[in-house]
């Protein structure tokens, strides 16, 4: 499967909606339906997934541009921006990096702006206004508060995600996904 054919499903929400959580309790359905998923994040402040003292921390500190570590059991490439220099990331070029043959369905949390097909997660006790209302991109919200929800947009049930798993299915066509399983 090329990367232009890989189902590409977003997660939006304000912060402090829960797309994290949600997402750890997803994965497991999909994957134990026989998916194969990536996950692309955006990180609004600065991160690092390195650690000091570890030998590729060390290497990138001394100036290497790009460190890529590899073992029998993972591989975590780690990319410098110029210094001083801000990149913004683009998520068709973040696509392009993921492997299509170890790919079925990639879910990308954040890039609320985007225009791809997304699942917006809206709890109403946040206070924040519905994202649907705006992104003709979103096409379900998952929430605890069904009501909250401008008729005819689809609703999904945020606590279920079986059932939130059976709609990406469905959108998709994707195998071996529903509620019941």
């Amino acid at each position: 499967m090329n990367s232009q054919t890989i189902p590409l499903l977003g997660f939006a929400a304000w912060s402090g909606a829960g797309k994290t959580t949600l997402l750890t309790r997803l994965l497991p359905v999909l994957r134990a339906s026989g998916l194969q998923v990536a996950l692309i994040k955006h990180a609004h402040h600065d991160f690092d997934v390195d650690q000091p003292g570890k030998d590729s921390y060390e290497l990138r500190k001394a100036g290497a541009g790009q460190v890529l570590v590899a073992s029998s059991r993972r591989l975590a490439l780690m990319v410098e921006n110029p210094e001083g220099q801000e990149v913004k990331p683009v998520l068709a070029d973040l696509v392009r990096k993921l492997d299509p043959r170890r790919t079925d369905l990639i879910l990308v949390e954040g890039f609320k702006r985007e225009p791809i097909p997304k699942i917006e997660i809206h709890r109403p006790g946040l206070g924040k206004p519905l994202l649907c209302v705006d992104d003709p991109h979103i096409i379900a919200v998952a929430t605890d508060r069904p009501e909250s929800v401008p008729e005819g947009t689809r609703v999904l049930p945020l606590d279920e995600v079986r059932v939130l798993a059976a709609f990406i299915g469905e959108h998709f066509g994707l195998p071996g996904l529903s509620a019941d399983a």
